[in-house]
């Protein structure tokens, strides 16, 4: 967990690896720790979010290759395994052999991992989603991964203040 006034004030080389685990694109992480200080939390999730609505599909790319199969139990310890195994808790093993499943039909569509902010919801819910992903076209669903990607790293951001 880290306070407002650590966040401001800790060197940027000590913060980035936490920032790297919300959303793995330097260039995010760096504009958030360049614009430093900020008034509140909720300046730091906006700026955060602002700087994820700007992610190229190289950033994208990127970041989608830290992230799961959803629906695979991911093992390790680390910060970013933890929030994974949080955000995916409502899917049971048979969703998760569904959604393996789905996994490859949207890679072999899409050739990336299929993400989506899983928090909150039902293994049913995702499962719907991806039925429904598979249909777009590639510039619709690049558009859908990046605003996803963008949920995340802001979920994950407050993470980091409120653990």
């Amino acid at each position: 967990m880290v306070t407002l006034s650590e966040f401001n004030s800790t060197a940027g080389d000590r913060l980035r690896p936490d920032l790297l685990t919300c959303c793995d694109v330097p260039a995010w992480a760096d504009g958030l720790l360049a614009d430093r200080p900020y008034a509140d939390i909720d300046g730091v999730l906006a700026r955060a979010d602002e700087l994820a609505g700007a992610l190229t599909g190289a950033d994208v790319d990127r970041a989608l290759a830290a992230h799961p199969r959803i629906g695979e139990r991911v093992s390790g310890t680390g910060t970013g395994s933890a929030w994974s195994r949080q955000e995916q808790a409502g899917v049971g093993q048979d969703a998760a052999d569904r959604l393996l499943d789905g996994n490859r039909a949207y890679e072999q569509r899409f050739g990336r991992v299929f993400l989506i902010c899983a928090t909150g919801l039902s293994a049913e819910q995702i499962l719907t989603n991806l039925r429904e992903r598979l249909t777009n076209d590639d510039a619709a669903e690049a558009a859908v991964v990046a605003g996803e990607l963008r949920k995340i790293a802001v979920l994950r951001l407050r993470k980091v203040f409120e653990q």
